[in-house]
């Protein structure tokens, strides 16, 4: 077994990275710092593609620097701990998401929402206190502090978990901050993708009533029969939308294109609440009256901090939550990113790193 120990050499490290705007990927060598005292080091074996990861690499969100190795759905098997690490052992299942560091002393992160945290170290393309640049999980080779790694518990299969650590939680905290987790409520989720799919699974096992609000109809089979939604409407069919007004408690929106949002709210009962957790580009049109029309509200969720997202995992496991992915090769990443911008998964990839990620 492994010891625990300070290494002091910067570990070698292979992955892949985008180098510029076309935001394509090819292969790319770098390194991870040593293992600290309260590092836990780990072997990547899978790492989730996240809809974030492609904005990231065409740099669409204008904070890319690049060379960028992306990833934030990382899940692998603790290789090496720091003197000071008291979480973790060698062999271990674990996994990192959005962020590998935060201040640890502002308000935010004495409240557990490290998510929040002014100074926030996202888990790729920002700079470490060291003052060099983050690098995700597209790559063999894991380190991070203990405090921003997650244990996974045994029996949650590693390829379909990782990407709890963002879509996951994504979802699952506004679910609990907004009182939207009780037993009999109902539930309207906006868009089937990989944040979709997830909401109706953790909705679902919190026993709510769940419909979901989808512009394709063709989805409606795929969420009643296999994701267990016991209504589905049409966005675009206005006679659907109008028998359905006024019946949802709360409505989590995930969609990432410019949409309407008034019909949405108008799905809304009195006092209903809508959690925005996809970001479009331009701004969205949000007319007040129909908010003061039945004191509703609009809401918003990033994340989740630490302790919330080892809550959701530990929900997860429990209700035998995993997201439904599509495995592929290292190599296929460009293609997958392609299909990404078409809307053509279900519903999330995850890279096999551990059988695929060669070094060339």
């Amino acid at each position: 077994m492994a010891m625990s120990t300070e290494n002091e050499h910067p570990v070698k490290a292979f992955g892949w990275a985008a180098r510029d705007t076309t935001g394509h990927l090819s292969p790319f060598r770098f390194s991870r710092r040593a293992t600290g005292e309260k590092d836990v080091t780990f072997k990547v074996l899978y790492c989730g593609i996240c809809h974030s990861d492609l904005h990231n690499i065409k740099n669409e969100w204008g904070i890319t620097s690049y060379p960028v190795v992306p990833g934030h759905e990382i899940v692998g098997m603790v290789t090496e701990v720091g003197t000071k690490v008291t979480k973790f052992k060698v062999g271990d299942k674990v996994g990192v998401g959005c962020m590998v560091g935060s201040c640890r002393s502002c308000a935010n992160c004495k409240e557990d929402l490290e998510n929040y945290c002014p100074e926030m170290i996202l888990t790729y393309g920002a700079k470490y206190y060291d003052g060099t640049i983050t690098h995700g999980g597209y790559s063999d080779i894991m380190v991070s502090d203990e405090h921003f790694v997650i244990k996974i518990p045994d029996n949650l299969p590693l390829e379909g978990s990782a990407p709890l650590l963002c879509a996951g939680i994504t979802v699952y905290s506004p679910l609990k901050y907004y009182g939207l987790d009780k037993a009999g409520m109902h539930l309207g989720v906006v868009g089937l993708g990989g944040l979709g799919h997830m909401a109706v699974k953790f909705a679902k096992a919190m026993g709510l009533k769940v419909t979901v609000i989808s512009t394709s109809p063709n989805k409606k089979k795929e969420a009643m029969d296999h994701l267990g939604a016991d209504a589905f409407l049409v966005s675009r069919n206005t006679k659907e939308m109008e028998l359905a007004m006024g019946t949802i408690d709360g409505i989590i929106d995930t969609v990432s294109a410019v949409h309407a949002l008034l019909p949405v709210i108008g799905l809304l009962k009195t006092n209903g609440k809508l959690v925005m957790v996809g970001a479009p580009e331009k701004p969205l049109e949000l007319l007040a009256f129909p908010l003061l029309m039945g004191r509703k509200m609009v809401g918003g969720s990033g994340i989740g901090g630490i302790k919330e997202t080892q809550e959701m995992i530990d929900f997860a496991a429990k209700h035998n939550i995993v997201a439904d992915i599509e495995l592929i090769p290292m190599d296929y990443v460009n293609t997958a990113m392609e299909r990404l911008s078409k809307a053509d998964v279900k519903y999330r990839f995850v890279i096999d790193i551990v059988n695929s990620l060669k070094p060339s």
